[in-house]
C-alpha cells in the first residue's frame, strides 16, 4: 500500500492554533465563571459547550470542526499557503484528550464536587493556550508519544 493511502490527507497547521485560540479564550471565561457561586452554573454550562466541541473534533477531526470550518473559510483565504501540512490525526487525538479532560469537570461539578470544573477549565486552558500562543500541543505530544512506545499502531 502507497504511503499516501496510510495517512489521511495533511491540514494546514494553523488551523487547529486558530481553534485552541478560541478554545482557550472560552476555557478562560469558563474559569472566571466558575470562581463566583452566582455564576457558576453559567461555567458549567459553557464547560458543556465547549466539551461538546472537543467531541466532536475528536470523532470528526480537525477539518470537519465548526473552528476548522470558519478557519477554512474566513481565515485561511487571507494567508499564504502553509510551507508543511500536518498529518490530522495527532489534533484530533488532543481533541479527544480536551474531551476527557472537560468530561471530568462535569462529572466531578454533577456529583457536587464544584472545584473540580474549575481545576479541569484551568487545565484544559493551559493546554490550549500553549498550543494556541507557542504551537505546543500537549495531546499531540501525547500521541507521538504513546505511537513511538507502540501503544498506537499506523493504520
Amino acid at each position: 500500500m502507497s504511503e499516501s493511502k496510510k495517512s489521511p490527507a495533511g491540514i494546514d497547521p494553523r488551523g487547529p492554533r486558530f481553534g485552541a485560540a478560541i478554545t482557550s479564550v472560552l476555557l478562560l471565561v469558563t474559569v472566571f465563571l466558575a470562581l463566583d457561586a452566582a455564576t457558576l452554573p453559567a461555567a458549567f454550562a459553557l464547560l458543556i459547550a465547549i466539551t461538546a466541541l472537543f467531541l466532536w473534533g475528536a470523532i470528526f477531526g480537525p477539518a470537519k470542526h465548526p473552528y476548522g470550518f470558519i478557519f477554512k473559510k474566513l481565515v485561511r483565504p487571507a494567508l499564504k499557503a502553509p510551507t508543511e501540512l500536518e498529518d490530522p490525526r495527532a489534533p484530533q487525538f488532543a481533541q479527544g484528550v480536551g474531551f476527557f479532560v472537560a468530561a471530568v469537570g462535569l462529572v466531578l461539578y454533577a456529583v457536587g464536587i464544584e472545584d473540580g470544573l474549575v481545576y479541569a477549565a484551568a487545565a484544559a486552558f493551559v493546554a490550549a493556550f500553549l498550543n494556541a500562543v507557542f504551537a505546543f500541543c500537549l495531546g499531540c505530544q501525547i500521541y507521538i508519544g504513546l505511537k513511538r512506545v507502540g501503544v498506537i499502531r499506523s493504520a
